[in-house]
């Protein structure tokens, strides 16, 4: 900031990280710290539930503290410099386009609003088309202004809990990377299991919050999402014999059922099962994910299987960005968990792949608590 204001010009600052690693508390430690010392900064996301749960969690009561966060979006007519400091949390989710202003790209609105805009994302999150926010496009953006980043890197440095081993193993096994999968083996403090069934998720995870433990259940978007139908939300998730609903879409409770923005925080989440557009960018301790029909294994590699989604985001895609898209969207569901993932998959050939990678566990390494036994 110092240097930007002696200069009379622009720092730019990229920093990447992996889930856990540690951005977003670095995000709000570095407004806090700038505000304090009375520089004009502003918390920014693409997020609607992240940056509603930001809310919840500070109490934005008070007006002042309220124009601290915003959106991308609310920087479409911001003044050249008008912020000493912009902090694009989330950046991955930075759109190509200005909401407002055709031919104009939303990375320059936001490069131009503050002396030193600062932007925190992760290569392996962006899910939807039109998502722009890598660090390759950033660089490029700067780099057209004669503007040249600063860099840091946080995958080698911390993480506030999860494996980074965990993740590395993610990536392989969704081909992410060009290192090929290998066998996951638990360590201590992370464990990851194939349950047979989602009844069996259900189960293990709903122990983990009898102990006082978060843990959450997400699927691919292979199934209809219904508004509710007399006041109750509808069981559009159907395996076999097990049924549940989508969390809730709307922005006020349902019957003690909380809002999309409080599913992954809120106690009564736990009843519903959240996609990528409520999981991404929380965490909580346990994690199941259900791999949809969307994406399947076949023979030596991932194959896209656009029939079987659901999400209109995706509506007219090419299959090999599809494929890419999906692929993230999966690294990101299963990135959720700090202290294990569940992992299930509706098409058979995938789930057998799945086991074929997590090996069930032995005596030196005991299973969740078992579930009660389901009839089939």
């Amino acid at each position: 900031m110092k240097k930007a204001r002696e200069a009379d010009s622009k720092e730019v600052i990229i920093v990447t990280g992996g889930p856990g690693s540690g951005k977003s508390v670095i995000a709000l430690h570095l407004m806090r710290h700038l505000a304090h010392d009375r520089h004009t900064v502003v918390h920014a996301t693409g997020s609607k539930s992240f940056t509603r749960t930001l809310h919840h969690a500070v109490g934005t009561h008070n007006p002042r503290v309220r124009k601290l966060f915003g959106y991308f979006m609310n920087f479409a007519d911001a003044p050249k410099n008008g912020l000493d400091a912009l902090i694009c949390d989330e950046a991955h989710r930075i759109r190509a386009h200005s909401v407002r202003h055709r031919g104009v790209r939303q990375i320059d609105e936001l490069l131009d609003a503050a002396r030193v805009p600062v932007f925190l994302l992760d290569d392996h999150q962006v899910v939807r088309p039109g998502e722009m926010g890598s660090r390759k496009a950033i660089d490029q953006a700067a780099a057209a202004r004669g503007l040249r980043p600063r860099h840091i890197d946080l995958n080698g440095q911390f993480r506030n809990g999860g494996s980074r081993a965990y993740e590395q193993w993610v990536l392989r096994l969704l081909q992410l990377t060009d290192e090929p999968a290998t066998e996951w083996a638990d360590e201590r403090t992370f464990h990851v299991r194939v349950v047979d069934s989602p009844q069996q998720m259900e189960d293990i995870l709903q122990a983990k919050e009898a102990q006082h433990l978060t843990a959450r259940i997400t699927a691919g978007f292979c199934w209809p999402w219904s508004n509710p139908r007399r006041g109750r939300l509808v069981d559009d998730i159907t395996i076999g014999s097990w049924h549940k609903p989508w969390n809730l879409r709307g922005e006020s409770r349902l019957d003690g059922v909380p809002p999309s923005w409080l599913w992954a925080t809120d106690p009564n989440g736990f009843g519903q099962v959240g996609c990528i557009y409520t999981a991404q960018g929380f965490e909580y301790d346990w994690n199941g994910v259900i791999v949809g029909d969307d994406l399947v294994w076949r023979q030596d590699r991932w194959l896209p299987n656009l029939r079987a989604s659901k999400d209109t985001a995706l509506d007219g895609t090419d299959p090999a960005t599809f494929l890419h898209l999906v692929r993230n969207t999966y690294k990101v569901l299963l990135t959720r968990g700090m202290s294990g993932t569940l992992l299930y998959s509706t098409d058979p050939e995938t789930q057998a792949r799945l086991r074929q990678l997590v090996p069930a566990p032995t005596a030196a390494a005991p299973d969740p608590p078992a579930p009660v036994e389901q009839p089939t």
